[in-house]
C-alpha cells in the first residue's frame, strides 16, 4: 500500500532494528562523548561506555544536529510521501526536538515534529503505533492520532542502582530528593511532564525491583498492554522482570526485553532496569 506518511525518530526509542526496518522507521541518532571520543551512540560499544562510567571518565550526550535531521527528511520527501511525523524525546531531557525543528522547514512536504513528553519503549511504542498507521495508508491526522493516544497513556518506571549518573548529567529535577538518602535505600522513578520525577524509594534492591513489578502490573490492570523492559548492563534483571510480568498481566499482547540506547544508559547508569507500560 502507498505510504503516505513517512516516521521519524530518535535513538532513545530503543527500537530494535529488525522492528524499526520492518516498520520503515527512520532513527536519528544521539552522539555520545567518551573523554574526547564522539560517536553515533549505535556505534558505542555498550562495555566500553560502562567501564567509562565505572572509571569516572567524563560521559556525555548530545542531539543529532539539524543536518541529520535534514537529510532524513530529504529523503523522506524524495520518497513521495505527503508528510512527515518526527517524534522525539521529552525536550526536558534533550534538545532534540529543537534540532528536528530547525530542519523541518527546510523540506518540500510538512514535518510534524512531536515533542513526546517521554523517552524510552514510551516513545518506542509510540513510533510503532504511528508506523504501523502509516504502513496501512493512514494519512497524517490519523498518525499523529496514534502517536499520541500511545504516549498519552504510557507509563515509564526506572530502576537505578545509584543517582549519581543522573546528577552528573543534570536529568534527576525533582529526584534531587532522593540523595543523601541512606545508600541501602534503592530510588524508583518515573516521567512526569517530561521530566524524570521521583515514585518511591524502597530499602534494598531486590525490594526496590519487586516494587517496580508490582507498580507496573497494577498501572496495566486487565487492559491490553504492550509491556517492554529496558535495561542497561542488567540483562538477567530484566529478563526476571519480563518473567514476574508475563506470569500476572492477564491481557498482555506484545513484550520485549531491550537494552536501553547508550544514550540513556549514560544518564541511567549500569544495572538500571526500566518497564514501559503501554495500553493498547
Amino acid at each position: 500500500m502507498y505510504r503516505r506518511v513517512a516516521i521519524v525518530t530518535d535513538s532513545t526509542a530503543c527500537l530494535p532494528p529488525q522492528l524499526t526496518e520492518k516498520l520503515g522507521i527512520t532513527v536519528a541518532q544521539i552522539q555520545v562523548r567518551i573523554g574526547d571520543w564522539v560517536d553515533d551512540e549505535v556505534r558505542v560499544p555498550v562495555p566500553k561506555l560502562v567501564d567509562a562510567m565505572r572509571d569516572a571518565v567524563e560521559v556525555s550526550t548530545t542531539p543529532p544536529d539539524p543536518g541529520a535531521f535534514f537529510w532524513a527528511y530529504a529523503d523522506a520527501a524524495a520518497s513521495g510521501v505527503d508528510a512527515i511525523v518526527s517524534l522525539h524525546v521529552s525536550t526536558g531531557l534533550s534538545q532534540t526536538v529543537e534540532m528536528a525543528r530547525q530542519a523541518a522547514g527546510q523540506v518540500q512536504v510538512p514535518v510534524h515534529v512531536v515533542d513526546t513528553k517521554t523517552c524510552g519503549m514510551s516513545l518506542g511504542y509510540a513510533v510503532v503505533a504511528a508506523a504501523t498507521v502509516a504502513s496501512a495508508g493512514g494519512d497524517v491526522q490519523r498518525v499523529l492520532s496514534a502517536a499520541q493516544h500511545s504516549f498519552h497513556r504510557s507509563t515509564e518506571l526506572i530502576y537505578v542502582d545509584t543517582l549519581e549518573y543522573l546528577r552528573r548529567g543534570g536529568r534527576i529535577g525533582a529526584a534531587a530528593a532522593f540523595l543523601g538518602s541512606a545508600l541501602s535505600m534503592k530510588p524508583l522513578l518515573t516521567m512526569v511532564d517530561g521530566h524524570i520525577a521521583p515514585l518511591e524509594k524502597v530499602l534494598g534492591a531486590e525490594r526496590a525491583v519487586r516494587k517496580m513489578v508490582d507498580i507496573a502490573i497494577e498501572r496495566a490492570g486487565d487492559a491490553p498492554v504492550d509491556i517492554a523492559v529496558e535495561h542497561f548492563d542488567a540483562r538477567e534483571r530484566a529478563e526476571t522482570v519480563l518473567a514476574q510480568l508475563r506470569t500476572k498481566l492477564p491481557n498482555l499482547r506484545r513484550f520485549l526485553v531491550t537494552q536501553v540506547s547508550s544514550a540513556i544508559g549514560a544518564h541511567v547508569g549500569p544495572g538500571a532496569v526500566g518497564v514501559t507500560v503501554s495500553p493498547v
